[in-house]
């Protein structure tokens, strides 16, 4: 069955349909990371994997505060983008590769998955805050800012580890 879109004649639409995408999002991610951790040789990778599936989760709850914030019922539009990201990681499992190499290549999975998600909650900053959206604008915002810690923790994880265990 045909998934039906919705008519974009506003700003707040656009900001409603891009929401539900990010929610199908991370409602994909909260499935991909448990195969991620379970994948991982490094001890320290399986837990920032494990981290970020608890934080990931409450980035859901986030965003159904959203939904409930612009009176909308909770709803997911396939997020193509993330399906073909974690596509990708998956692939990166299944690869016949070294543990170490295994694990940089892992990271650089998620690094993917975690721009893509700033892009997201950076955008939808953007609209929230043109519309004069405070509350959720602050949980936006308070998304993004975890988003961009775990790719920073994910930087320097490879840089101090795994890309040198995998050289």
């Amino acid at each position: 069955m045909k998934e039906r879109l919705m008519k974009l004649e506003s700003l707040r639409d656009l900001l409603i349909e891009q929401v539900q995408d990010i929610y199908d999002a991370e409602n994909r991610i909260t499935k991909a990371l448990p195969k991620m951790a379970k994948a991982a040789r490094s001890p320290q990778l399986k837990q920032a994997f494990e981290k970020h599936l608890e934080e990931t989760k409450g980035h859901v709850q986030r965003l159904e505060q959203v939904f409930d914030h612009l009176r909308e019922k909770v709803k997911k539009k396939n997020c193509k983008a993330m399906e073909g990201l974690i596509a990708e990681g998956e692939e990166t499992i299944k690869e016949d590769a070294d543990p170490e190499v295994r694990d940089a290549a892992l990271i650089a999975a998620a690094q993917r998955v975690e721009h893509y998600e700033m892009a997201g909650y950076g955008t939808l900053s953007a609209y929230a805050k043109l519309l004069k959206e405070k509350n959720v604008l602050k949980l936006l915002q308070a998304t993004l800012a975890a988003e961009k810690a775990t790719d920073e923790a994910l930087t320097v994880l490879a840089e101090t580890a795994i890309n040198v265990e995998a050289e």
